[in-house]
């Protein structure tokens, strides 16, 4: 095993340490220090998750690789999130912190993920059209600003069931629950996204491009690879599941040693903490050129948060001692509508497969104001205004509504040719000068 994977690995391990050792002896010195002893843990712990589930893509290729990889980065998530959930069925005042955390993981992702991924895929496609019109690898024409990131036409599926689920994701705050039979449905559609992502694949999916931990993992012989990525997944996940619930309970106690609001600690924090180490990665593959490959997967991160993270609530309640039925207050209502109106929006400006620096901006935009519109009435205002430009980017995508809303049920077929015309290459994220050449159309 080369001696850099050695030491990454062990830099995470050695962060995590305290965390285990305070797990293991039941050691609680004050609510901060557990705030920042698992939560550097989880993070740690996430890393982990992320190489592994990147190197993973070496032995299970196409679209499911992506899926799989997505659900995988999240699990540090999920893990906070269920315990608030299960937490909530016998102490109700947990059921706030439940819907918090996922609120804001969700709109995290959509709101900087995404703007972050597009705006530096666009600025490396800019340096790197410019550096080929200088060495006369391209025709000599005046250089301009690339202005939007081609999406392989296979993200079409993904975009789909983003869209479905949501104009579902709009029945939570209407019922002012999330009733497990939404949930059983919420579940099963992940699982639909996941066969029918194993079917939609390129008939030569080309070798995968590795960045950080995972290229060193991907580099090993196939055994050793194997069984390197399945010890991290262990690891990791046993980091994460004796570190979840003291973190979580830390989120909550922390927030009075601090003066501040627990609930924006539990809506913040923990999603920035286990979502890190995703948008690095996702940055990486965008510094290198991979712009479809990074925004690909924060895009089927959206289908799990919507689809599976949302749809486990309900059950981890229940099983908490709660009824089959996670309540919303007013607060929480407010909190999934502004996240909906967030995710139409989202989907609304990718319909095309093309996402504009202007519509990256907007998004990161927006995301920044709510911050500054604490109240009730104006959390509602920037729903509509959300729900007002996806009107708009639906009318000037008005021809790509009905392809994109019937890619999850269409008849799975190979990714076609017409792929190659676009990206330069069968199925994958147009890369290095294709993807620089491609954003000037």
């Amino acid at each position: 095993m080369p001696a850099e994977l050695i030491r990454r690995i062990l830099i995470c391990l050695v962060i995590a340490a305290p965390a285990i050792a305070f797990r293991v002896t039941g050691f609680r010195p004050d609510p901060v220090v557990d705030l920042l002893v698992f939560g550097a843990a989880v993070v740690a712990a996430a890393f982990l998750l992320a190489w592994a589930a990147e190197a993973a893509q070496k032995d299970i290729s196409g679209a499911l690789a992506i899926a799989i990889l997505a659900f995988i980065a999240v699990l540090p998530e999920y893990a906070v999130d269920l315990f608030y959930a299960f937490r909530s069925g016998s102490e109700p005042e947990y059921a706030q912190f439940a819907a918090a955390n996922m609120t804001g993981s969700n709109r995290l992702l959509l709101g900087f993920g995404w703007p972050l991924v597009v705006i530096t895929a666009l600025i490396v496609a800019r340096r790197m059209t410019t550096k080929a019109m200088r060495s006369g690898a391209v025709a000599a024409k005046p250089a301009r600003a690339a202005h939007a990131l081609e999406l392989p036409k296979e993200n079409r599926l993904d975009i789909g069931f983003l869209a479905l689920l949501s104009i579902a994701a709009f029945a939570i705050p209407l019922l002012g629950t999330i009733p497990i039979w939404l949930g059983a449905l919420l579940v099963v559609t992940f699982g639909l996204y996941l066969w029918r992502a194993s079917k939609n694949h390129s008939d030569d999916d080309g070798e995968e491009e590795f960045v950080g931990g995972a290229a060193l993992i991907a580099e090993l012989p196939t055994r050793a690879r194997r069984a390197t990525v399945i010890a991290l997944f262990v690891v990791a996940a046993a980091i994460i599941l004796s570190s979840a619930e003291p973190f979580a309970e830390a989120l909550v106690s922390s927030g009075s040693s601090l003066g501040i609001d627990s609930y924006f600690l539990v809506q913040w924090l923990a999603p920035l903490a286990s979502e890190a180490p995703e948008f690095i990665v996702a940055t990486m593959f965008a510094l290198r050129g991979m712009g479809g490959a990074a925004i690909g997967t924060l895009i089927a991160s959206k289908v799990n948060q919507w689809s599976l993270l949302v749809g486990s609530l309900p059950v981890a309640h229940g099983l908490g001692g709660g009824g089959w039925a996670l309540e919303l207050d007013a607060r929480q209502v407010e909190e999934f509508v502004l996240t909906a109106s967030q995710t139409v929006m989202g989907v609304a400006i990718i319909l095309a497969l093309r996402f504009h620096w202007w519509s990256a901006a907007a998004l990161a935009g927006l995301f920044a104001v709510q911050f500054f519109v604490p109240d009730e009435n104006g959390r509602y205002v920037l729903s509509v205004i959300h729900l007002v430009i996806a009107v708009g980017a639906l009318i000037v995508h008005r021809r790509d509504i009905v392809p994109t809303l019937a890619a999850p049920f269409r008849r799975a077929r190979p990714v076609d040719a017409e792929i190659t015309g676009r990206d330069g290459d069968a199925g994958g994220p147009a890369t290095g000068q294709q993807a620089a050449v491609a954003s000037q159309r």
